[in-house]
């Protein structure tokens, strides 16, 4: 009898205190006690509750126009705009591509046709998805793999891979071949409808694969699954062309005959048919991790039979190097960034001083790219063209400029212009050119890729 009352006085004597620890009423009277409600405060308060943040942290000496003088600009013209959707990175890969085939042909004005490779885009990462769910058919319904297979079974981001591949296998046509609809141009209703339908499938082989079906019968139940797939990306985006006629046009007519062409001809004839999987090698700032690494993502790819990502991660002053090298020999550059951290979209400058959000709340926003990286703080959000870059006397970048595709009334006319301590910041991935790198960086690909998982929280599709 004695026992019982022993016990429960050892369980409360060993039991935490909550003092500190829980939102009690003395630590709740202590913050509010923190807060005084002075003339300052209140006029604060008044102003946050009913602007913009950004609005009242907007540095009065920073709106000005950006300055828009380069001294190593790539000629470039037109800008693109991928619309609702989150195709930033098709965009971006095929406007390099672009701006070569205007200089081959003289055109002013020339776009690929983003809902062709779109399509395909879609195809694959369906099948990807499908063939996913077969082979890890023997693995439970909550393994990670499993887990983020059916959380992810296809987006409209992506990454360069995703171009290399793709392009690769399906060539490019120009736009007026396969025009956009409003399905490629707003792709979250459809995308939605078509996850569903992936997810269904993806239950249904599962499902197949308890009941004793082979690997093989599973395949073939894919395929009649894909048949589906196919069609609902014809209704959405329309019947990608296997042939097409074209010549360039220069102020409307043609300085050229009419040639017939397919894609992949196309791709090769006309855009210098240039093999990006072996030519590039993507660079990554990631201070969080090893500099001079060579880093692989797991199933991170666009194609089932496509390259995984896989890039070199190196300190930012080596990335700069590769990237005026490339700029001086007018070659533009894929580039992604964490493109929402201090952007002035009216002048479409990118500056660590545009706002001054400490002032206006009286504390500091102080951690460095790594501990903003380790806290899920910043990634890359958005993939642009790098197109230009400012030396100063001494070689060093004083300011960036990419080519943007939110349309020609965004920013500067199109374009975004970057301090270079933003550029340190926030800048995360671009895609150069071998030729470019010196041969100490291109004997890192000899090393044996430390592989991450699919849903490492930094390597996210641009959108």
């Amino acid at each position: 009898m004695k026992k019982i009352p022993l016990i429960i006085a050892a369980m409360l004597c060993c039991a935490p205190s909550f003092a500190q620890k829980a939102l009690t009423p003395d630590v709740l009277q202590t913050l509010t006690q923190s807060y005084t409600e002075d003339r300052t405060n209140t006029a604060l308060r008044n102003a946050v509750n009913a602007n913009s943040i950004r609005k009242l942290a907007a540095n009065a000496e920073n709106t000005s126009a950006a300055d828009t003088w380069f001294s190593n600009r790539v000629n470039s013209s037109g800008i693109t705009d991928q619309k609702n959707s989150g195709r930033c990175w098709l965009f971006t890969g095929t406007n390099i591509i672009r701006s070569r085939v205007m200089a081959k042909t003289g055109m002013k004005n020339f776009y690929f046709s983003q809902a062709y490779l779109f399509f395909y885009d879609q195809l694959e990462k369906s099948n990807l998805f499908l063939q996913g769910i077969i082979d890890t058919r023997d693995k439970a319904l909550d393994d990670k793999m499993v887990e983020w297979l059916f959380r992810n079974p296809l987006s409209d981001g992506g990454q360069f891979t995703g171009i290399s591949d793709l392009v690769e296998k399906y060539g490019l046509v120009p736009q007026d071949v396969m025009a956009e609809t409003y399905s490629s141009d707003n792709t979250n209703e459809f995308s939605s409808l078509l996850k569903s339908k992936l997810r269904e499938n993806g239950i249904l082989l599962r499902e197949a694969g308890e009941k004793g079906a082979s690997e093989k019968e599973l395949e073939q139940q894919k395929v009649e699954m894909m048949k589906t797939i196919y069609r609902m990306l014809v209704y959405a985006y329309g019947q990608p062309p296997s042939s097409f006629t074209w010549a360039p046009k220069i102020n409307g007519k043609h300085t050229e005959p009419l040639k017939t062409y397919t894609p992949q001809s196309f791709y090769k004839e006309v855009c210098g048919g240039e093999d990006l999987n072996a030519n590039y090698v993507m660079l990554m700032n990631d201070p969080s991790r090893p500099f001079n690494q060579v880093y692989e993502i797991d199933y991170d790819r666009h194609t089932y039979d496509g390259h995984n990502w896989l890039y070199i991660n190196l300190p930012i002053d080596d990335i700069k190097e590769l990237s005026i090298a490339s700029l001086k020999d007018s070659t533009m550059l894929y580039f992604s960034c964490d493109v929402g951290k201090f952007l002035n979209p009216k002048n479409g400058r990118l500056d660590l001083n545009n706002y001054d959000y400490n002032s206006l709340f009286g504390t500091t926003f102080g951690m460095t790219k790594k501990q903003r990286i380790q806290t899920f703080d910043s990634g890359s959000t958005h993939a642009m063209t790098l197109m230009a870059v400012d030396i100063d006397d001494n070689g060093k970048p004083k300011k960036w400029m990419v080519e943007n595709s939110w349309g020609a009334d965004y920013g500067h006319q199109g374009h975004l212009i970057m301090t270079d301590e933003w550029f340190n910041e926030y800048m995360f991935r671009v895609v150069v050119n071998k030729k470019y790198c010196p041969q100490r960086i291109l004997d890192m690909l000899k090393q044996e890729p430390v592989r991450l998982p699919a849903w490492d929280p930094m390597f996210q599709n641009e959108q």
